[in-house]
């Protein structure tokens, strides 16, 4: 007999407004008990330093975290110049301050355009990527450090939106870019460009994929919905599922081919996209999951979402 799960039988998104000095997990934990869920799961994580927008997904919609885990992000960061830190943002021990006044709003203006369209990255070894199934900031905490490759990445913007002057002048850029960027790693090629080093002092996730800041939600205030046990209005807060896949073409399916598709069977659909991948409707528009073409070019199941 398989074992119950403890909780409610959540399903949705949570477009979380992650706290300061916080982990990821931490925030995914504590909005799963407020919501007293059965299921959940982040989308990839953002560093304590970070806040902003981290979606988290309850239920069914755990199926397709890995879609908003490659989705594209974008962020306000601010970047502190004549400092670098070990970690490359500001939880991380100073190795150098040289004071940086020198370093105009019109070098830094030149030194973005290098930094923007395909460029290659090497990760910070305090990021979560792992090396022989340890994520490299657990050996950057032991002192260790191994050896990364760079990785191709997309900077799709990057403008400098303040300048501060000062002994160690402080920018405020956005960045809108592709999954796998650090932002961290930028800062810190930003100030090797320009001779005198940088590391990041501040940063917000504004978007991930379809999500923006304008829908994210606070644990403060989710709080104060628990404490009412109003459940009905925590879960008004969920975008549906189906909102990860927004980039997806949508197929409707027949009542017939809804019940064959259930059972795992491909079925004909007229005109059907010829896509990797599309998201599949039944006709009253309930959301079924997401189905490919065989090598018949009939419809069949990739991922579908439990129904009663």
């Amino acid at each position: 007999m398989a074992k119950r799960r403890r909780g409610r039988p959540v399903h949705g998104i949570l477009v979380l407004d992650k706290p300061i000095d916080k982990s990821s997990n931490w925030a995914l934990q504590v909005a799963k008990a407020i919501y007293n869920a059965q299921k959940a799961g982040h989308t990839g994580s953002l560093d304590p330093l970070a806040t902003g927008v981290l979606p988290l997904c309850f239920g069914e919609a755990t199926k397709f975290s890995q879609y908003l885990l490659n989705a594209n992000k974008a962020y306000r960061s601010t970047f502190t110049l004549g400092v670098t830190t070990a970690s490359g943002d500001a939880e991380g021990k100073v190795l150098t301050a040289e004071p940086a006044e020198h370093i105009s709003e019109q070098q830094v203006l030149a030194m973005l355009d290098q930094f923007r369209g395909s460029i290659e990255q090497v990760p910070s070894m305090y990021s979560a990527l792992k090396h022989e199934g340890q994520p490299l900031y657990k050996l950057a905490r032991k002192g260790l450090e191994v050896e990364r490759k760079s990785r191709r990445v997309e900077i799709f913007t990057l403008e400098l939106e303040a300048y501060r002057a000062g002994e160690y002048p402080e920018i405020d850029v956005y960045i809108e870019c592709s999954k796998g960027t650090y932002v961290r790693s930028i800062a810190e090629d930003l100030g090797a460009a320009l001779g005198c080093g940088a590391h990041v002092s501040m940063l917000n996730r504004t978007g991930a994929g379809p999500f923006v800041a304008s829908q994210s939600v606070s644990l403060a205030e989710l709080q104060v919905l628990r404490d009412r046990e109003a459940f009905d209005e925590l879960d008004a807060l969920l975008q549906p599922v189906d909102q990860a896949l927004g980039h997806l073409p949508a197929v409707t399916l027949s009542e017939a081919a809804v019940d064959y598709i259930k059972q795992g069977q491909p079925v004909m659909v007229p005109k059907a996209p010829s896509d990797s991948e599309f998201k599949l409707y039944s006709e009253q528009g309930s959301f079924l999951g997401i189905g490919e073409l065989n090598d018949d070019g009939l419809v069949k199941p990739r991922r579908l979402i439990a129904t009663n």
